[in-house]
């Protein structure tokens, strides 16, 4: 969203909660009219939105009991036993847009999808729905449907791309239902692994260019997975499946001149990769490693005059980067957020009742 304001942005020394958090009402509320080609995303949009509401401590401002009825209303059931067998995944709708009336000539179409399915579960952890008051069975025996051979997801059960984002959505619902029967882990870890490039980054899929988004991808999944610990540098990285120090090489290179990071080398920084590369310096102990004031003030940069934060210095806000931004700003340790489970994205609060 490019801006003909002339001043869309501030460079206010402080984060300014109060201000995003009228923004985040704005979201919540009424989604503006510039989000209408994303409605296929709406679930996402919302977790984006509750998720943020949740990391600066104002989600006293939703109706639980709306939200849990709005979510649930996306969830598509099995007709009988024998329905896994046409390779269905029992999942979430990403929006009205994509759910039919049910009726068999359209039973093709209401195609669930695994990042639909994280973000609606992300939101009822969020607002702390009981897991066990709905069919989470068939989201798991289903998803086993998306498992390519190779290790990677597919989304969705008609065909698409397989990659890390899917594994990584895969290995955020078995975590969340506390069910990994759904993942063949083995296989997962090793199409992970063989997205490791020769520089240290991921890429999404084998032999694509490291990227970070993917790396998170990449070392979220491993850590709910199991296979590898937390803050594996004081840990001793000799035991561990991936070749971390080429991989912290690989992000500290991420951190630009202007103090933001960049997704892959030769490219402007952005506010989204100071969750997505800085969420996984965390992971890996290497958070002493980032110039924290640099990125703090790169991040300002990017905070609107109207709540919220855009990709880009001078552009406007809008809810993608305002939730990573926020992030960012949870892992920066602002005293007035909530702390993150990073691999989950979901406050520690929400993940675990902490």
């Amino acid at each position: 969203m490019a801006s003909n304001l002339t001043e869309p942005f501030s460079i206010d020394p402080l984060f300014d909660k109060e201000r995003h958090v009228r923004f985040l009402d704005m979201m919540y509320e009424l989604l503006p009219s510039d989000y209408e080609s994303q409605e296929i995303n709406h679930l996402t949009l919302a977790y984006f939105s509750l998720s943020s509401l949740d990391i600066i401590g104002s989600l006293d401002r939703v109706d639980k009991k709306a939200i849990v009825a709005w979510v649930l209303s996306f969830q598509v059931h099995q007709k009988d036993q024998d329905a896994f067998r046409n390779g269905q995944f029992y999942g979430f709708l990403g929006s009205r847009s994509s759910q039919f009336a049910d009726v068999h000539r359209n039973s093709k179409c209401n195609s669930s999808h695994l990042a639909s399915t994280y973000s609606a579960l992300a939101i009822l952890k969020i607002i702390g729905y009981d897991f066990s008051l709905f069919d989470s069975e068939s989201i798991v025996k289903s998803m086993r449907n998306l498992q390519q051979p190779d290790g990677s997801f597919m989304p969705i059960h008609i065909g698409a791309e397989a990659d890390l984002r899917f594994v990584y959505c895969a290995a955020a619902i078995s975590y969340l239902l506390d069910d990994w029967t759904g993942v063949d882990k083995d296989k997962a870890k090793e199409y992970i692994l063989n997205c490791q490039s020769y520089d240290g980054g991921f890429g999404l899929c084998p032999g694509l260019e490291s990227h970070g988004g993917a790396t998170y991808c990449a070392v979220a999944s491993l850590r709910l997975m199991g296979y590898i610990e937390d803050d594996l540098l004081s840990k001793g990285v000799s035991t561990s499946i991936i070749n971390v120090p080429l991989l912290l090489s690989w992000m500290m290179q991420r951190q630009a001149a202007d103090g933001g990071f960049q997704g892959r080398p030769n490219k402007p920084s952005d506010t989204c990769y100071a969750f997505w590369v800085g969420g996984v310096l965390k992971i890996l102990g290497g958070s002493k490693f980032v110039k924290r004031e640099a990125l703090r003030d790169s991040l300002l940069t990017c905070q609107s005059v109207y709540g919220g934060f855009s990709k880009f210095p001078g552009e406007l806000p809008e809810l993608y980067h305002s939730y990573y931004g926020f992030s960012a700003y949870s892992l920066l340790e602002e005293p007035s957020l909530n702390s993150l489970c990073i691999e989950l994205g979901l406050t520690k609060r929400a993940a675990y009742g902490t």
